[in-house]
């Protein structure tokens, strides 16, 4: 009789998983794609490359499991390949940009437009959210990365030092850097 993956620890899944067992890593997936979604959305704040950054984590992930080292914490470790695919997907941008190959932001609102009215605070939260992602993309990755570690995935300022391999005083640092700058862009 299969255990139930539910009750393994991280390290026992990977080491299934590792094992040929396709259960156990879909148990890490699940455990984890809700707030990997939610640090690679913050940093580039797109919801549907978000979703293939969080695909191409996990991609990433699963091919480098035997290297997990089952002491430390899988969530430290998925940040890190998350923040690394971040990285990749901005360099990425930035060369489609150069050669003038993206869609206008206004063409992109005309395809995705949804004829249904809203609720006038439903537009409120939904145009506060999108200018405060916007402000949160528009931060250095200096800055966006511990930010982003510590805010929206909850780690400690530590495990944040750990993942972007630099000491907590500079976590510190940069993330009371990151505020004052979203204070000036956010007005």
């Amino acid at each position: 009789m299969k255990p139930d993956l539910s009750l393994l620890s991280d390290g026992d899944l990977a080491g299934r998983s590792v094992a040929g067992d396709d259960d156990a890593f879909a148990e890490i997936m699940r455990r984890h794609r809700q707030r990997l979604y939610r640090l690679i959305r913050a940093s580039v704040s797109d919801a549907d490359e978000a979703l293939d950054l969080v695909q191409e984590t996990f991609i990433s992930a699963h091919a480098a499991l035997k290297r997990f080292d089952r002491d430390r914490p899988m969530a430290a470790w998925l940040a890190r390949i998350a923040i690394n695919k971040c990285r990749d997907w901005g360099r990425r941008r930035a060369v489609r940009r150069l050669f003038g190959l993206l869609t206008p932001v206004e063409d992109i609102a005309d395809i995705h437009a949804d004829d249904r009215p809203l609720q006038d605070a439903e537009v409120a939260d939904r145009a506060e959210l999108t200018r405060l992602s916007r402000a949160i993309a528009a931060l250095p990755a200096s800055q966006r990365e511990p930010l982003l570690l510590c805010s929206i995935d909850g780690l400690s300022q530590a495990e944040a030092a750990g993942i972007l391999s630099i000491s907590e005083k500079a976590v510190e640092t940069r993330i009371r850097r990151a505020r004052i700058r979203l204070a000036e862009l956010l007005g």
